[in-house]
């Protein structure tokens, strides 16, 4: 008789509350109180909710989250600075952790998560594993989501938050999922959800069963049939680790004071400009397009591209180019953000 091998599964490795976890190292007088990570750690200025602790979530506190509000919604919260050199530093030794295991594949997702595709017959052994060696070795807590593919993996990981382990699979996933808004899956936000229900599908089973001549005729020939796909719970089934090679630099300020002249806004999208070049310099790889995005008092955002003459490391073009974009709006309001993006020429061979 044949004796089947182990079979493949995707892992998905989430650390809990990351930020702020690694800030309670560094801090543990502040273990078991409403923590919130963010801008300068002052609530009275112009940023967002990097990370909150699970006692700051209890209040309404969430990542994006305006920091004004997350004081009013929890006045009794500690407001720490985000520290990002001591954060990228946690993460290269959670993602270092990972590649140890023997025959692992590391798909890194952002600071705090990564796929990792495994051959084993016990997931959930291989997932505590995991999660036993990555405390070693950071003294932090991660879930875990166990898949037959990525998108089953991901979205598995929520149900086992905090340090937990849960399986989703093609034989669970409608039990688990089925009943559930379309806006549970992974990509699919409000907006999106919004246009399903135009159309009448309100659950992931309403999505996994829609017609794909309606989703295409509804979303595109690439985006409805993706979207098909993610009802059903289907996609990649194996984990990619080849290195990721960026696009584009941005690099964006939200003001404390408005700017409110065109000279204020000329001079800082020169300040974001050089920041950029900067970055695009270490790539080794011009500007081709540069993207402009404003954000006007009080909460209105738009985004300009433009196509360049020929690419370029000049700051000067660049700056001019995104200055142009906004002058193009027409639009006198005082601005409380900026960003400036350089999307660069592709590398030798394409992406």
């Amino acid at each position: 008789m044949s004796q089947q091998g182990p079979q493949h599964w995707v892992l998905h490795v989430d650390m809990d509350q990351f930020l702020v976890a690694v800030e309670l190292l560094r801090r543990p007088e502040l273990v078991g109180r409403p923590v919130v990570v963010g801008g300068r750690g002052d609530p009275s200025e112009r940023a967002v909710v990097s990370t909150a602790s699970y006692e700051a979530r209890a209040h309404g506190v969430r990542s994006g989250l305006a920091l004004r509000l997350a004081a009013r919604r929890c006045p009794d919260a500690v407001f720490l600075p985000v520290d990002f050199p001591v954060y990228e530093e946690a993460s290269a030794r959670v993602m270092e952790t990972l590649r140890g295991f023997p025959g692992a594949v590391v798909e890194v997702l952002g600071w705090d998560e990564a796929f990792v595709g495994v051959e084993t017959d016990d997931p959930v052994a291989t997932a505590r594993a995991i999660q036993a060696a990555v405390l070693e070795a950071t003294d932090l807590h991660c879930s875990v989501g166990i898949g037959d593919t990525l998108v089953r993996a991901k979205i598995a990981t929520d149900f086992g938050k905090p340090q937990g382990v849960f399986r989703l699979t093609r034989d669970n996933w409608m039990d688990v999922m089925g009943a559930r808004p379309t806006t549970a899956l992974w990509g699919v936000g409000t907006k999106i959800g919004r246009r399903l229900e135009a159309i009448g599908v309100h659950t992931v089973a309403d999505l996994a069963s829609a017609d794909e001549q309606a989703l295409v005729a509804a979303f595109g020939p690439t985006n409805g049939p993706h979207l098909g796909r993610l009802g059903r719970g289907g996609g990649r089934t194996r984990p990619d680790d080849t290195p990721w090679v960026p696009r584009a630099h941005g690099r964006e300020t939200t003001y404390q004071a408005d700017l409110t002249t065109p000279a204020e806004v000329q001079a800082a999208l020169s300040e974001l400009a050089a920041r950029v070049i900067d970055d695009v310099r270490a790539e080794g790889r011009q500007v081709q397009r540069v993207h402009l995005k404003v954000r006007f008092v009080p909460f209105f955002t738009y985004s300009r591209i433009r196509k360049l003459a020929e690419p370029t490391y000049d700051v000067e073009v660049v700056a001019r180019t995104a200055f142009d974009l906004y002058l193009a709006l027409e639009d006198p309001r005082p601005v409380r953000l900026l960003g400036v993006r350089g999307e660069m020429v592709p590398p030798e061979g394409g992406y």
